[in-house]
């Protein structure tokens, strides 16, 4: 690959602390063959290295590529049909979902994801209806979609081997149904037959096909505490250290999720995670709304991660996460689009809003979220928890050539006062129609919206075609078992905590 010089009007190469970042006036940045070379002023570098090739303008602000953190799927629920509801009665409107060419389906995403600047996904896949030759060809499927449209993706597949739908063995559940309704369950149950051996099968097969790419990591997803035997966690934490990936775990997301914890092990869900060596650098903790103040000590301790999915929780009524607390207490963060984002797309600019204003409780202290600390967490703070590492998310040599360019003048007209610092402009006024240009691995995936490796309109008009044949029998036996279940779904959670022992829905503001 040819060596390119990429300039800008400024250049912010990362976060220093929660108010600087390191910022460079008519910066510059030469990659060669997708690695960072050099990083100054434009007029040092064109002068250092006359032969390379210039791209970008001085209209242009330069930044890391941006990592969504928490991923799943490409069409969003309420697409296939599943509207915003509790997470716990959500799950039973998710059975409603097509089985959209998964191929097609990720690049849906992709798209969205790459024109709002994410370089980097961690795609967290689950819920592939077959055994373990169709979950990795799924998988496989998946990968091959980000390779093409030239993202990177941190790949893993939710482990999920008991409790699939409620707080509760699946035969339990099943058994506690009305007679009609028992055999369509235990069929749903019946879709998915990936037995352990089968998920440790998985993970070596794809690891052993992808971890040699620059752009396709694998690594590990318990998908949550309800989810998973004892077993199968100290199987995931085993695989973790033999093969040092990262592993990502939904964690705590629901008051419900804390009351499951609190039966299953008589403490809490960190504390119960723990006891298989799952807590440190290697693990991100999904959601954590409702960590207590012992539980995130624990996490500062053992420099747990967690990734903040801020629009998830308030479309699933989930709960605020303490991102406040978290960040004071030195936990790396970093942020998720989860299904979607509050606007039903994956825009990070955004979300990265959200996380700014979401947060900023009463008084005049210094514990709100700034601007160069949700800056830090779509880039440095994503990167860490992803099987890429610090490899990405900051500009620097050595690093991965993982850049967006933002259009100055779309966040600056017609005027803005010349005081205001730079990236509290970027992050408050940035639309996705000011992204000029993506970056990723040194090469243009992106440019004045067109994307330079997949033809978009055609990727779509097939999605929109492969979805008009006529429902399958599975399809339209779900979708009448979803709606059954709902109000027997309703009556398993209504009494679900005991009144002496919990007030579930409170939370101090100080912890906001």
């Amino acid at each position: 690959m040819a060596a390119t010089l990429i300039r800008s009007r400024s250049l912010v190469t990362h976060a220093i602390d929660r108010h600087s970042w390191n910022e460079i006036a008519s910066g510059a940045v030469l990659q060669e063959d997708g690695i960072i070379r050099a990083v100054g002023t434009f007029a040092d570098l064109s002068e250092q290295y006359p032969d390379a090739t210039v791209i970008g303008s001085e209209n242009d602000i330069l930044l890391p590529g941006f990592v969504n953190g928490h991923h799943h799927v490409g069409l969003t629920p309420v697409q296939l049909g599943s509207p915003d509801m509790p997470l716990e009665l959500w799950f039973v409107t998710r059975m409603v979902s097509r089985n959209p060419n998964l191929y097609l389906d990720t690049l849906y995403s992709a798209f969205e994801m790459i024109s709002s600047g994410i370089t980097t996904v961690q795609h967290i896949h689950g819920w592939v209806p077959g055994g373990l030759q169709q979950v990795e060809a799924g998988a496989n499927e998946v990968i091959r979609a980000y390779n093409d449209i030239g993202m990177r993706v941190s790949y893993s597949f939710a482990v999920r081997n008991q409790n699939r739908l409620v707080y509760q063995r699946d035969e339990d559940f099943a058994s506690s149904l009305p007679p009609e309704l028992q055999p369509a369950m235990r069929r749903w149950y019946g879709r998915i037959n990936m037995s352990d051996d089968d998920h440790v099968a998985l993970f070596e097969t794809l690891y052993g096909k992808h971890q040699s790419s620059r752009r396709g990591k694998i690594q590990l997803a318990p998908a949550n505490l309800h989810w998973c035997s004892d077993e199968m966690l100290g199987l995931l934490s085993d695989l973790s250290r033999k093969y040092t990936v990262p592993l990502h775990m939904h964690l705590l997301e629901t008051a419900y999720q804390k009351e499951y914890a609190r039966r299953r092990g008589g403490g809490t869900a960190v504390e119960y995670i723990n006891r298989f060596g799952l807590l440190g650098p290697h693990m991100t903790l999904g959601h954590g709304v409702w960590l207590n103040e012992a539980d995130i000590d624990r996490l500062a301790e053992t420099g747990t991660c967690v990734c903040h999915n801020c629009s998830s929780n308030f479309r699933l009524r989930s709960g605020v996460a303490a991102l406040n607390v978290l960040e004071a207490k030195g936990i790396n963060t970093a942020i998720g689009l989860d299904e979607a984002g509050i606007n039903d797309d994956r825009d990070m600019l955004q979300e990265m809003r959200m996380v700014l204003r979401a947060h900023r409780v009463p008084g005049m202290d210094d514990s709100v979220p700034t601007a160069a600390q949700v800056f830090r967490m779509a880039t440095s703070g994503g990167a860490r928890t992803t099987a890429f590492g610090d490899t990405i998310g900051v500009i620097a040599v050595g690093k991965a050539a993982d850049m967006v360019a933002i259009d100055w003048r779309q966040v600056s007209y017609p005027y803005l006062d010349h005081e205001f610092p730079l990236l509290d402009a970027v992050l408050l006024r940035a639309k996705m129609q000011g992204v000029r240009r993506v970056i990723c691995d040194g090469v243009v995936i992106y440019e004045d919206g067109r994307f330079t490796c997949v033809d978009q309109a055609a990727s779509l008009q097939a999605l929109h075609e492969d979805l008009q044949r006529a429902l399958t029998d599975d399809e339209v036996e779900r979708r009448g078992l979803s709606k059954s279940l709902l109000p027997h779904v309703k009556s398993f959670y209504a009494n679900y905590f005991d009144p002496e022992a919990h007030r579930p829905f409170y939370r101090p503001s100080s912890q906001v």
